[in-house]
């Protein structure tokens, strides 16, 4: 983690006793992170578990049934 999480300011917050398991996460990520098997079921747990990306969706007929969003 040579390069800082916060734009041009650098650096990172983490508690010192977390940083190792951090540093060991990111290399094990980086290892797995172009096996097809993995991505898979990571993108199933985001779907499934953490709901993302979000269910919402435009609703196009639905919108054009009742005139579009209504600036009051």
């Amino acid at each position: 983690m040579s390069r800082g999480r916060f734009g041009v300011h650098g650096g990172q917050y983490m508690s010192e006793t977390l940083m190792n398991e951090l540093l060991n996460l990111e290399e094990q990520y980086n290892h797995f992170k172009e096996d097809p098997e993995f991505v898979e079921e990571l993108n199933t747990l985001l779907k499934e578990y953490a709901g993302r990306p979000s269910l919402l969706y435009y609703a196009k007929r639905m919108t054009e049934d009742l005139g579009g969003a209504k600036n009051i």
